[in-house]
């Protein structure tokens, strides 16, 4: 009887894991289709959000050029002193010209951000598709190449039925050409070749071996090959006294309490001094270019600095979609402590993050007592002030 050498039963064991079901070549290709089709499924969800988002983009760039205009029209013929008494009693800031200028200055700007937006989603957009599509085609190679795997694996097994019967009758260019498409080098091609055209004892002992085991998987019987393979070390069980156990344990416990202690009695932290260069840090970490801001600006944020409240202010303006912008020219609200309320008062009744944007010196004239006083009186004189512009308030 021939015994099996390393290099034979290596080279046995390649071939006898591609004619199972677990074949390595099959696991490469599961792994493949599983991260292809991963991709397919979130690249149809991001076409589809961006595709949405682009066609929102859209109608804001429209109504904004039509509103735009239209209010255009309205502010050019409104006469202030039509209006006096009305204005005068209720104390209300509205100066028609100086809003048409405001506009004129703001709403350009705006709707080429707008449109700055939507092609950078149309941007977004192509590169998705590109990926998307890229999925699918990978998906569908995949299953042209499983087809193909399966009926070389086919002719494999018929291969080494033969072999192993006694009636192999395939020429070696068939046999070599059918082992190169599982990437085969040259050498173990020409050994496969050999062992299925010729062959002996070794073929017929790792068959049998592997008849024996023949409830298990080829995959199993080689990880069992290798584990006898393994130099094995018995476990030293070293037993504890079992007063050392307790006192680990009485330990464990004071340690516990000692953390937790410590936890809750912990001053409150002091929010530490900062100065100009931290304050750039900060800036550049919440979203905001430091370059926008002067040295004027900054300084007057350190003389009120809070950084919570600066992150929370951020933030809040991140979460409701309003343009970072706002706080270039309104520099106070960066520090304000009742920005987030008066936001909220304004989105409550109505108002659109937009509508905050043209005007934020709303935010700045008023603080939150003065705004929620302007808007009961506004719904007291039976208007809805969701429908008065905030230039007006």
């Amino acid at each position: 009887m021939k015994i099996l050498s390393p290099e034979v039963t290596k080279l046995l064991d390649k071939l006898y894991n591609l004619r199972g079901s677990d074949s390595v070549v099959f696991k490469e290709m599961e792994s493949a289709h599983k991260e292809a089709e991963e991709t397919r499924i979130r690249t149809t969800e991001q076409k589809s959000a961006l595709q949405e988002k682009i066609a929102g983009l859209e109608r804001d760039s429209k109504e904004l050029n039509e509103q735009g205009k239209k209010l255009a029209d309205v502010l050019s013929g409104i006469d202030k002193n039509t209006f006096a008494i009305v204005i005068e009693r209720l104390n209300i800031d509205f100066d028609p010209e100086e809003l048409a200028n405001e506009l004129n200055d703001k709403l350009p700007s705006t709707i080429e951000r707008v449109n700055e937006d939507i092609k950078s989603s149309q941007d977004e957009l192509v590169k998705v598709e590109e990926e998307m599509n890229s999925a699918i085609t990978t998906i569908e190679e995949i299953g042209i190449r499983k087809d193909t795997a399966i009926a070389n694996q086919e002719k494999l097994n018929e291969y080494f039925e033969l072999a192993l019967s006694g009636n192999i009758n395939i020429t070696r260019d068939s046999i070599t050409n059918l082992l190169e498409q599982f990437n085969f080098d040259e050498e173990e091609t020409r050994e496969a070749a050999k062992l299925l055209m010729f062959p002996e004892d070794a073929l017929y002992e790792y068959d049998n071996k592997l008849k024996n085991m023949e409830k298990k998987s080829i995959s199993e019987v080689m990880q069992e090959a290798k584990k006898q393979e393994e130099p094995k070390f018995e476990e030293e069980i070293i037993e504890v006294p079992e007063e050392i156990v307790e006192i680990s344990k009485n330990v464990e416990t004071i340690l516990d309490f000692a953390n937790e202690s410590k936890v809750n009695s912990e001053p409150e932290v002091v929010e530490k001094s900062f100065d100009r260069e931290d304050l750039i840090d900060l800036l550049n970490e919440i979203g905001l270019d430091y370059l926008d801001y002067t040295t004027k600006d900054l300084d007057e944020i350190l003389a009120n600095f809070n950084e919570k409240v600066i992150r929370r202010n951020v933030s809040m303006f991140k979460n409701n979609d309003l343009n970072l912008d706002i706080f270039v020219d309104n520099i106070s609200l960066i520090y304000d402590r009742e920005l987030e309320a008066k936001v909220d008062r304004l989105l409550r009744i109505g108002k659109s993050a937009l509508d905050i944007y043209l005007n934020p010196n709303i935010l700045t004239k008023y603080d939150y007592k003065g705004l929620d006083k302007a808007i009961i009186l506004l719904q007291n004189s039976g208007l809805d002030p969701k429908k008065v512009p905030l230039m007006a308030y």
